[in-house]
């Protein structure tokens, strides 16, 4: 486990660490084996099917690091892995059990720092606890540290005034140059999903900063219905660039998702990044509405996940996956944009973005 550190001990922005941007170079995807059934009800195999179809199209560009429970589950998704057409020479396992798969928002958190001499990576520890809601975290909780030990990386314990800060990947979105964004619905909420019991807006910003190497903290209102998490990011708004944000944009005006959408719209017109600029905002459509068992899921085209060779983007068998297709293809000049069906993966109240995690150069 690792031990609490000392009040004294410096914390990464101290020394110059800070959390870069996702679309920057990486040197690695971490995911976690699908395993748990609960996650999918019926459709596990199916998701092993399409997390084949995933790491084919990032493993061309950087090593994918997938978690696995043991030596035999190796072996089982390896024959799905190959029979996918992924590259398994890009491909490592590490052997730990975890409770689920969304290793977004439990993996390892990394930040960096560059000096005249070199670049190092180093991890922040945020103690996942399933989003405020499941008893099951244990296993999760413990892949950061996992993480550090096989890369032989330093591990910052993040924490304020003493106490264990808890915060998920998917709950915050940076620019890589000193903005982060989060959602107030996420982590001000004072009683659903209550991450940190008794700190504000105040208490968490200090800590964003302390160990993201932040200075602009970005408040949006709410994310849609159905989302698991109560608010993450993610499914929300992201940055493309450093003053480019998309941001999920609503029109049906029945549509439950219709008001906070919009609240999160007005709210942006105020934002402002930090060199004081107005970031430059574009619409990405929503879905029409997917249910499952009479929940409303929460598919969203903001889930998507930047990867050196690719840009991944979850569809949903609708018109609109057309048209989020061509905005973000013409955002992103650098490397494709790609599509996966994300249909079954949304049953699990997530998709692309909530199950992979970026490591670096």
């Amino acid at each position: 486990m690792v031990k609490s550190k000392a009040k004294t001990e410096p914390t990464p922005t101290e020394l110059g660490y800070s959390m870069p941007a996702e679309w920057e170079r990486h040197e690695a995807t971490w995911l976690g084996w699908p395993h748990n059934p609960t996650d999918w009800p019926g459709k596990l195999d199916t998701i092993r099917w399409v997390y084949g179809e995933i790491v084919r199209k990032i493993a061309p560009g950087e090593t994918v690091r997938i978690l696995i429970n043991n030596r035999q589950e190796q072996k089982r998704a390896q024959v799905y892995l190959k029979q996918a057409g992924a590259n398994l020479k890009n491909v490592q396992f590490v052997l730990h059990p975890t409770n689920r798969g969304w290793t977004r928002d439990s993996g390892p958190i990394f930040v960096r720092r560059r000096t005249a001499r070199k670049t190092d990576t180093a991890i922040v520890h945020f103690h996942f606890n399933a989003w405020a809601k499941y008893d099951d975290w244990q296993k999760d909780r413990r892949v950061p540290e996992t993480a550090a030990r096989l890369l032989r990386k330093p591990i910052f314990n993040a924490q304020f005034q003493g106490r264990n800060f808890v915060l998920e990947g998917g709950g915050i979105e940076v620019n890589g140059r000193g903005s982060l964004l989060t959602t107030e619905e996420c982590y001000l909420d004072p009683k659903v999903q209550v991450r940190n019991p008794g700190l504000g807006r105040a208490e968490i910003d200090e800590t964003f900063k302390r160990y993201l190497g932040v200075s602009n903290i970005l408040w949006l209102v709410a994310g849609p219905v159905g989302d698991d998490t109560h608010g993450h990011i993610d499914d929300i708004c992201r940055f493309i660039d450093p003053k480019t944000l998309v941001l999920i944009k609503e029109t049906n005006r029945k549509d439950p998702n219709y008001r906070p959408l919009a609240e999160n719209w007005d709210r942006i017109q105020d934002l402002r990044l930090e060199d004081g600029s107005k970031p430059e905002v574009i619409a990405l459509p929503m879905p029409a509405p997917l249910h499952f068992d009479g929940y409303r899921l929460p598919a969203s085209y903001a889930n998507f996940y930047i990867s050196n060779a690719a840009v991944l983007v979850p569809t949903f068998n609708d018109p609109n996956d057309r048209v989020a297709l061509g905005i973000l293809g013409d955002l992103f000049r650098d490397r494709p944009v790609v599509g996966i069906h994300a249909v079954d993966l949304v049953l699990g109240f997530g998709t692309l973005h909530c199950l992979t995690q970026q490591q670096p150069v």
